[in-house]
């Protein structure tokens, strides 16, 4: 069965959906049994699609967490309130006081924020390293790391990383691989493919597609699958099933969206690519963007998310272009269907295994279903301001 078809199928099981199309929405705190035996069978049913108790999931849980298992080829999933919750369960679930952690440089904030708090706190050393540093990884493993954590493209500055070679070396020396795959999903990479362990989604963002649930959702292998749920499970998280059944609704028009996005995104970035003043693009599909051909090896497509880097990095002018919008609204998050605009004027909290130039300003845009024309006139009309508050 491929994508398309899975996008459109999966998690419509019978027990689901009765006579209905879509999985029923079923919220449940307590589960009744007929008898004792039917609790201990319940009770020791740890895999998915068992009910027992409302937080483990009910029927509509297991529809999405189904889903998401066949689309990632997948032995296992589970769904958290938001996509940190997704992240930072997945790192709890691995680590333990004493351990030492790598992480890309261009990690998403708030996973960085969880690693020099909590984990510090919890005894565990983070050691960030280059987004480009590929099997040279090998030169920061020490005896007791146990995790490498990844996220490509990174989610502002948008380096693509080597994933298969990172993923190699670790499974060499028994480390833990978790990648952040929000951008791509799994239409466009599947990382368990390619030898990662766990692969983490912002449901909050592509797969539900609409910017109005937060949600968040961890996969994994055969051989982490049992670990990852039993901690997760032990941190309790859980999620409502009105949110569940929502992005269920939204994973149905995953693919539409996507090549949709991706397209006007392009569309955009050519026009930006010649403007006098665009430094460069941080686009996964254009030469310019870090890991370029990372991307054009291993992914199958883009999304509508990217950045461009301004010559100049003049707070005002910056500001002129970002609060003059009319169609790019500013606000955090992406994936959505509607565009937004987020100018990042410095890297200073956000970088310490590589640099910035914090001469230039970096503009991120998600790019969302309105028509392209009107999206680069906006633009055109931003920068201009921009243009005109740099005299």
């Amino acid at each position: 069965m491929r994508d398309k078809t899975k996008l459109v199928t999966v998690g419509r099981d019978k027990a689901a959906t009765g006579a209905s199309v879509n999985p029923r929405i079923a919220r449940a705190s307590t589960i009744l049994f007929d008898s004792v035996a039917d609790m201990q069978r319940a009770f020791a049913g740890k895999d998915q699609g068992v009910e027992f108790y409302g937080r483990r999931g009910t029927q509509t849980t297991f529809a999405l967490t189904q889903a998401m298992r066949q689309l990632e080829n997948a032995a296992g999933s589970y769904i958290y309130p938001c996509g940190t919750a997704a992240i930072t369960a997945a790192l709890q679930s691995f680590l333990a006081a004493g351990d030492h952690l790598l992480v890309v440089d261009s990690v998403y904030e708030p996973t960085r924020e969880f690693c020099d708090g909590t984990l510090a706190r919890f005894g565990v050393e983070t050691t960030y390293y280059d987004p480009l540093v590929g099997a040279d990884i090998i030169e920061l493993i020490k005896p007791n790391t146990k995790v490498i954590f990844l996220e490509s493209p990174g989610s502002l500055t948008m380096e693509v990383q080597d994933v298969p070679a990172l993923a190699h070396v670790a499974r060499q020396r028994g480390i833990t691989t978790i990648i952040d795959n929000t951008y791509a999903s799994p239409l466009n990479f599947k990382p368990l493919d390619v030898g990662v362990d766990i692969v983490v989604h912002s449901a909050t963002k592509y797969l539900n597609g609409h910017s109005d649930v937060m949600l968040g959702v961890a996969s994994a292998t055969e051989s982490h699958w049992p670990q990852l749920q039993a901690r997760s499970y032990e941190l309790g998280l859980c999620t409502s099933v009105d949110d569940i059944y929502t992005t269920l609704r939204g994973l149905r028009t995953l693919d539409v969206r996507l090549r949709e996005q991706a397209s006007n995104a392009k569309t955009i970035a050519d026009w930006l690519s010649s403007h006098e003043a665009v430094d460069h693009l941080r686009h996964p599909a254009f030469a310019t963007c870090p890991g370029h051909e990372y991307f054009v090896r291993d992914m199958a497509g883009a999304s509508g998310l990217f950045a461009f880097v301004l010559k100049q990095n003049q707070t005002a002018a910056v500001n002129a272009m970002v609060d003059g919008m009319r169609y790019f609204k500013l606000g955090f998050s992406w994936g959505g269907y509607e565009s937004l605009i987020l100018a990042a004027s410095s890297f200073k909290r956000r970088r310490t295994a590589t640099a910035w130039d914090e001469s230039k300003c970096l503009v991120r845009l998600s790019i969302g279903l309105e028509d392209p024309q009107d999206l680069i006139d906006d633009l055109r009309d931003g920068l201009d301001r921009y243009a005109e508050a740099l005299q």
